[in-house]
């Protein structure tokens, strides 16, 4: 037995060798080679291994002690001593320490410096049971895996355990043609049609995901998986694909506060009082009289005012509640007398000085036409300005400063009635599978904003709160495919305050999201666009190839997993490489992300002029 270990020894010593240790400082050593250890491959028990190269790995032996180091550079030493030989110059590599094989743990890899090794101690190549070691592809046999391709060089399967990769946020970059989306796809495809996965209850009860598509790319019928819900939204038609948001929601200040774009200080306050006007009057024993009386009485204090300005301004603000049958001006009859500043009603009547003539005026008679409506956002738009006319007669609101958040409303009114259906109940997105597609490709750019905005902060508030001792928790995961529409940190299209809102609401999620058990993941072209605050939070990479020189930095500067070498080849990484990187492996991992098949791949593949020649 000593003889096979002696035996099997020196094998490896003649075939893996490449050199020893011929300095050392500190992390940094440096190991000359073998005059004879040149050759590009190496062929061991069967497996062709890839020889040493800038940014591989190599084996250190020290005793029972296996060091890991990277290879950061290489050069050539001329050799003093052999001046008068034919071959005098030497082949040096320059290695960083990045961790140990430890031998009393089940020889799994550990990052980080336990001892130095000593001159003279031989240098080896990476077999590929200790690259798995490496990269944390030693699954046991109970963990479920997902294998997502290959590694380039060394054509090494990469398996990962679901749920360090899925039981995390995911962050994937690189620019258009890169293969993100194909990456994107590969991962959620892999999960959804896993063979222990795919029929199990459990994981279809208590597994939620949502992907937001902004260029319909994912809404092929059997793009990841065939049993998903897509949800084609349209502002410019009417569709029969609609989001059903319960009516309490839309009636929370909030979330109406997301779709008006309003602002915290003045806009939020005022819309949470019309909102609680409305739900007093429709909680009323007869709402439609209350209703009535509300908008008689404002009827009456506007028709009595001596402030032309603020007159004319409520009058105006009341036509947009009390309407004739026959669309004829409700302000018929009605003139501001400039002398005596007072409105008269025909000819010579006074209102202000002769109150019961009010209740001759066209518009007084026409509030019994005002009625509680079958839309709810016709309704929220009314009492906005039954609140605001209140607000303006009580001076506790300055016109200039309510006045757009109701525009806003009203200017998105049409395009929410075409996208947004209400219920008295908490209907599910999830009724019918537990991966639905949101499809923005025909949504305009103000809602492609405020629906993943809106859905997002719903269904994670409702996850959130409905989790009890006896509601033990669910998974859910939310993910954004062009991330930087709606996470970017500059934007010229919105207020400030708006920004701020939709940008703190997406970053509580990546930041306390895992402790209800929601997740993110995010893919884009332009990672310098969003929020760092996001990109550092995420806990899986994967980086394809990236050009721009800030994209570069914000990658750089956002993730600590990078090294310099590693950075240095995102620019020249090919199509549907990517560099893999985070809490699922120790070190990073250049892997080919395996293509998915035209049927299950998403709708973003680049056409080519030759395809339309006959």
């Amino acid at each position: 037995m000593l003889d096979n270990i002696e035996n099997n020894t020196n094998y490896q010593s003649i075939i893996l060798r490449i050199g020893e240790v011929c300095e050392v400082n500190g992390k940094q050593v440096i190991v000359k080679v073998d005059e004879l250890k040149n050759s590009s491959d190496i062929y061991y028990k069967g497996e062709l291994l890839k020889n040493v190269a800038v940014g591989s790995y190599i084996q250190i032996k020290k005793g029972f002690l296996t060091l890991i180091g990277k290879i950061d550079g290489e050069k050539i030493v001329e050799n003093i001593e052999k001046l008068s030989s034919k071959r005098n110059l030497e082949r040096q590599l320059l290695i960083s320490l990045i961790g140990f094989i430890n031998p009393f743990n089940k020889g799994n890899f550990e990052g980080g410096l336990k001892e130095l090794p000593l001159i003279g101690n031989e240098a080896f190549i990476i077999t590929n049971d200790i690259l798995n070691k490496i990269y944390n592809l030693n699954n046991s046999i109970e963990d479920i895996t997902i294998e997502i391709g290959k590694t380039p060089n060394e054509n090494l399967a990469v398996k990962i355990n679901i749920d360090k990769l899925f039981c995390s946020h995911i962050a994937i970059f690189g620019n258009t043609g890169s293969g993100k989306s194909n990456t994107l796809a590969k991962l959620y495809s892999t999960l959804c049609n896993h063979p222990k996965i795919i029929s199990n209850e459990g994981f279809k009860k208590n597994c939620q995901f949502i992907l937001f598509d902004f260029n319909g790319e994912y809404s092929g019928n059997e793009c990841i998986c065939s049993n998903k819900d897509i949800y084609k939204l349209s502002t410019r038609k009417d569709s029969s694909n609609k989001i059903c948001i319960p009516q309490e929601i839309l009636l929370d200040y909030n979330f109406l506060s997301i779709i008006a774009e309003a602002t915290d200080k003045t806009q939020k306050p005022f819309i949470k009082r019309a909102l609680d006007t409305y739900i007093k009057v429709i909680n009323a024993d007869n709402s439609e009289a209350s209703l009535k009386n509300i908008v008689k009485y404002q009827v009456e204090q506007t028709l009595k005012m001596s402030d032309k300005e603020k007159a004319l301004l409520l009058l105006d603000y009341l036509v947009n509640i009390v309407n004739t049958l026959d669309g004829s001006d409700v302000k018929e009859g009605i003139t501001w007398h400039n002398k005596v500043k007072e409105f008269m009603f025909g000819n010579d009547i006074f209102l202000a000085s002769n109150p019961g003539n009010i209740t001759n005026t066209k518009i007084y008679q026409n509030v019994e036409n005002v009625h509680i409506k079958d839309d709810i956002f016709d309704n929220i738009i009314m009492f906005l300005y039954i609140q605001l006319i209140y607000d303006i007669i009580a001076n506790r609101a300055i016109n200039e400063h309510i006045a757009p958040v109701i525009n806003r409303l009203k200017a998105r009114h049409n395009d929410l009635n075409k996208i947004i259906t209400t219920g008295d109940n908490k209907i599910s997105l999830w009724e019918n599978s537990n991966f639905i597609v949101i499809d923005l490709k025909d949504v305009n750019i103000s809602m492609k904003k405020v629906i993943p905005l809106l859905l997002s902060k719903y269904i994670y508030d409702f996850h959130k709160n409905t989790q009890t001792d006896s509601n033990p928790k669910k998974y859910m995961n939310i993910i954004i495919d062009e991330a930087h529409n709606i996470l970017s940190s500059e934007s010229f299209r919105e207020a400030e305050s708006w920004k701020d809102y939709r940008l703190e609401t997406f970053e509580e999620i990546i930041k306390e999201g895992r402790k209800f058990g929601v997740f993110m993941t995010i893919a884009s072209q332009r990672p310098s666009d969003i929020s760092p605050t996001i990109i550092s939070q995420a806990h899986n990479y994967f980086i394809h190839r990236l050009i721009n020189i800030q994209d570069l930095k914000a990658v750089e500067t956002s993730i600590s997993y990078i090294d310099k070498i590693t950075a240095s080849s995102i620019p020249t990484l090919p199509v549907g490489t990517c560099i893999f990187n985070g809490i699922s492996t120790p070190l990073p991992i250049l892997v080919s992300i395996d293509k998915l098949e035209n049927l299950k791949a998403p709708n973003s593949n680049t056409i080519c002029i030759t395809d339309f020649l006959v």
